[in-house]
């Protein structure tokens, strides 16, 4: 199927999340042609072994969201695989269980080479981190 008729299957439920999603605790909430929204509450269960947020949930986050934006484009028989991926954390995400988005928008929708950007923010708008990515884009069926 077509990028964007599996990631709103995804959202409705007619597939599961992918387990990295459900290991992190964290849901597609937001579908369009070249975004995507995921949302998660972060707790004491994600402390690093200084008592953060560890980095790996701030990067399964963006690059889910920044994966996901370039997927909602591609066609039938197409996919992807992550190029380069870059992460700016700018704060320490709170562990109290608030909401926290991470918004993934395509900026380049090549044929080849895609690009995405996606912000880690919470309900206030407030920026955590932010991130950009280079995708490959190929066809499955040749």
């Amino acid at each position: 199927m077509a990028g964007i008729d599996y990631l709103r299957a995804m959202l409705d439920g007619s597939l599961p999340l992918a387990a990295f999603q459900a290991t992190l605790d964290y849901d597609l909430v937001e579908v369009a042609e070249g975004r995507v929204v995921f949302e998660g509450r972060p707790g004491e269960y994600l402390a690093n072994p200084l008592g953060g947020v560890h980095g790996g949930y701030y990067a399964g986050m963006l690059d889910s969201a920044l994966g996901c934006a370039i997927h909602s484009l591609l066609p039938v028989g197409h996919s992807y695989t992550t190029l380069e991926f870059k992460l700016n954390m700018v704060r320490a995400l709170p562990m109290d269980g608030s909401p926290i988005r991470a918004i993934g928008e395509v900026v380049h929708p090549g044929r080849k080479i895609a690009t995405s950007e996606a912000r880690l923010i919470d309900a206030n708008d407030k920026l955590y981190a932010h991130a950009t990515c280079s995708c490959l884009i190929f066809n499955r069926e040749h």
